[in-house]
């Protein structure tokens, strides 16, 4: 018994002792010398492992099982400790074609009859790797762009969810002149990413002329540049009652607060969206959740998000204010909105070069918008960086598309490490003072981690 054991035990080292060789006469010409002497440290270290498991185990064995097994693990962690040797230049480009060694002059021809050996076909392969160009429009294709039918069905469940909400208003609140709802976003402007925003849906508020005055929100005791106050007027020739929106007055001033929580419980509670939902063909649920007035909708083929805004419009100003769910003194303003200008801005210095500038915010709004961290990154902070680079920067063709987009990121830290960045039509607002200090080291990290390695990102 102890012979039979014996032979299987050489066979067994006949066999791994074969492996072996044929594992580091192949590394060496893969990995060079200091790659196979690695990888030689590893085989045989595990082959000791291995001899030691299936051996026959004599009594004596058992009280050293342990030292062997530590001496088995240091052999191990020579890997960790050998240093790192540059890697050996390879034969050939791995993207080109392998050519085969022809004969030697000493190698004996065969027979002329006998039939050749047929060598493997191999023809050129694709490149194993990817610039980082290459790597940013392979993302923009496959988790940017939104096919063109989806934009379609979200623009149609977008208009039929205005026209319902339009005949709700009408009907309920037929005393309150509500102009009729306009989707709108970036989504019609080709400015989405994904799902990563809104579709908006502005619902005006029709005001009588010369009953009401725009005042700066840094002219207010809450001295807020984002917003402006909606000021009653002509209270002399005009008393409080003379308007419909009078009921929303807070000490002379129209209250986007009050209105947004009329709104809200005309959404939640008055409004049959299940119906509505079944009659469009989909699932409508408005979100209770968030603050803002959201409408969740779930169709087979899509989800969508439609942002419910009420909005001051002024025939004799370019002033969009939509109300919001501001906090504090700014609770009664309406927050002005510069998406409509920002977004004109782009197209207009994209058509002047025939630029790449809103191919590189929607990859800015992609990969954020997918990130645990730069999510906390919206359009509006993205926007800014893009159009301070688009009016300094001269070349936006797609070959530069990848160096504006590290240059962006480059742009973001910079304006994290000062905690600022100003709007850029308003550079007297500060888009980052709404975040706290720990959002702001969770986001500057992850940005110095994306300049180190940028295809993380992606």
């Amino acid at each position: 018994m102890a012979e039979f054991s014996q032979k299987r035990g050489q066979q067994r080292d006949e066999v791994l002792g074969g492996t072996v060789d044929f594992l580091l006469a192949n590394a060496r010409l893969v990995l060079g010398v200091g790659g196979a002497a690695v990888l030689g440290i590893a085989t045989l270290a595990v082959k000791r492992l291995i001899d030691r498991a299936t051996s026959p185990r004599d009594e004596d064995d058992t009280k050293g099982d342990t030292t062997c097994l530590e001496e088995s693990w240091k052999e191990l962690s020579l890997l960790k400790a050998t240093p790192r040797l540059p890697p050996r230049p390879p034969p050939a480009a791995l993207s080109q074609p392998v050519s085969l060694p022809g004969p030697s002059p000493s190698t004996p021809e065969g027979p002329a009859d006998a039939e050749p050996q047929t060598s493997p076909q191999l023809s050129s392969p694709a490149p194993l790797c990817l610039t980082f160009q290459e790597k940013l429009l392979a993302f923009e294709r496959d988790r940017v762009a939104i096919p063109a039918a989806h934009v379609a069905l979200a623009k149609q469940l977008a208009g039929d969810i205005a026209l319902e909400l339009q005949a709700y208003l009408r009907s309920k609140f037929r005393e309150l002149p509500f102009g009729a709802p306009v989707p709108s976003g970036p989504l019609y402007d080709g400015l989405q990413a994904g799902a990563a925003d809104h579709v908006r849906l502005l619902v005006p508020l029709v005001l009588e002329l010369g009953l009401w005055s725009l005042v700066p929100g840094v002219d207010t005791v809450a001295r807020d540049p984002r917003c402006w106050a909606v000021r009653r007027t002509q209270l002399e020739f005009r008393p409080r009652g003379s308007s419909p929106w009078d009921r929303f007055l807070v000490g002379g001033y129209l209250s986007s607060r009050v209105l947004l929580e009329l709104l809200r419980k005309a959404l939640a509670t008055s409004i049959n969206w299940p119906a509505i939902g079944s009659l469009l063909g989909c699932l409508i649920r408005p979100s209770m959740a968030s603050e803002e007035l959201l409408l969740e909708v779930q169709h087979e083929r899509l989800e969508l998000t439609v942002a419910v805004l009420l909005a001051v419009t002024r025939t004799d100003t370019d002033h969009l204010l939509l109300a919001w769910p501001l906090e504090g003194l700014s609770g009664n303003l309406w927050l002005q909105d510069l998406y409509p200008a920002e977004a004109a801005r782009l197209r207009a210095l994209d058509d002047r070069d025939a630029g790449a500038r809103q191919r590189l915010l929607l990859l800015l709004c992609g990969v954020c918008c997918g990130h645990p961290a730069l999510g906390r990154l919206g359009w509006c902070h993205l926007t800014q960086v893009v159009l301070r680079l688009g009016e300094e920067e001269e070349d936006w063709a797609e070959e530069a598309l990848g160096d504006r987009f590290m240059q962006a990121l480059g742009l973001l830290l910079s304006s994290l490490e000062r905690a600022s960045l100003p709007c850029h039509l308003n550079p007297s607002v500060n888009l980052l003072s709404s975040l706290r200090e720990e959002e702001i080291d969770d986001i500057g990290y992850a940005l110095y981690s994306g300049l180190q390695a940028p295809e993380w990102l992606l």
